[in-house]
């Protein structure tokens, strides 16, 4: 008997000693993360960045365009306030990728992004080099009349998507639907989750 409990207690030792279980979240976390592929985009001052500006912190990355009169910008006063909430603590930034870079010229994105934080990054390209970087963070867009008509308007992902430090798509927290509402994600959620998985991943990257 004495021989029994002194395994189990063993085991029980073996077992605590573990690696520790990702996180629970609210948002799709990636056990293997998927690295960014090589790109190049313009920021809101005209200078180039690549998946290089995206090592070393946390990065959210947001789809969408200057014109969008409501998934946007309530998006972008949800991501203020989590880099708000969090910047102070942990290495994170914002990524606002414009999807209408015909309209959405360098000081359009400028004066944009400054209206809710001027150390928030305003991303675009033209399409050739913006659509395989936009999918392979696992989010899509599309237009309306194909972009010929002076008001059109451009379908995008409502979904956040997680950068880790090494260049990584790590996690995609998706907004929240509801009947009559436009989608919008859950800051507060988002909050949550992040902490979570940067103290989780802190050690390993």
């Amino acid at each position: 008997m004495k021989l029994r409990w002194l395994c189990l207690f063993f085991i029980s030792v073996l077992v605590g000693c573990g690696p520790k279980a990702p996180p629970e979240t609210h948002g799709l976390l990636y056990q293997e993360a998927r690295a960014v592929k090589p790109f190049i985009l313009e920021d809101q001052f005209g200078k180039s960045v690549s998946e290089a500006n995206l090592k070393g912190q946390w990065t959210l990355l947001f789809l969408g365009y200057t014109s969008c009169p409501d998934i946007c910008p309530m998006t972008l006063a949800k991501l203020t306030q989590v880099y708000e909430k969090l910047s102070d603590t942990y290495p994170v930034n914002i990524w606002f990728v414009s999807v209408d870079p015909k309209r959405d010229v360098a000081d359009k994105r400028r004066q944009y992004i400054d209206y809710f934080n001027s150390s928030f990054t305003a991303v675009s390209a033209q399409h050739k080099q913006l659509f395989p970087f936009v999918r392979n963070l696992g989010l899509v867009y599309a237009f309306h009349d194909d972009g010929e008509t002076e008001n059109y308007t451009v379908d995008h992902s409502a979904s956040v998507t997680l950068v880790d430090p090494s260049g990584a798509v790590r996690a995609i927290f998706k907004p929240e639907f509801a009947k009559g509402k436009v989608p919008i994600i859950d800051q507060s959620k988002i909050i949550e989750d992040l902490t979570k998985i940067i103290e989780y991943y802190s050690s390993a990257l």
